[in-house]
């Protein structure tokens, strides 16, 4: 049985919009990928902090291989968004905000 997941993720910056679309076209006519907050999270420490995935899952309390996955999942739904002209959604959920950048 797999361990159960957090209820709340310690996101460190205030999100300016929840979804993210090609312009000129609405988003009812697009389909949408759904971007976890731990996926945004592991994105916002290791592609725009720069740091090494083991320090990236020190500070989200997860373990560097857990990190490793949602890292990888991350960077294929914003691929994926990109390059087949999807909306990213960032999923609501509780958010503990840790600070503000």
């Amino acid at each position: 049985m797999a361990r159960p997941k957090k209820q709340c993720t310690c996101l460190c910056c205030k999100l300016q919009s929840d979804c993210f679309k090609p312009r000129g076209i609405p988003l009812s006519g697009l389909d949408e990928i759904h971007l976890a907050i731990d996926e945004l999270e592991a994105l916002r420490l290791a592609d725009f902090e720069g740091l090494y995935h083991e320090e990236a899952a020190r500070r989200m309390d997860i373990s560097r291989a857990t990190f490793g996955r949602i890292i990888d999942s991350a960077r294929h739904k914003v691929a994926e968004a990109i390059l087949q002209g999807k909306a990213l959604r960032i999923e609501s959920q509780e958010i503990e905000t840790g600070g503000i950048l």
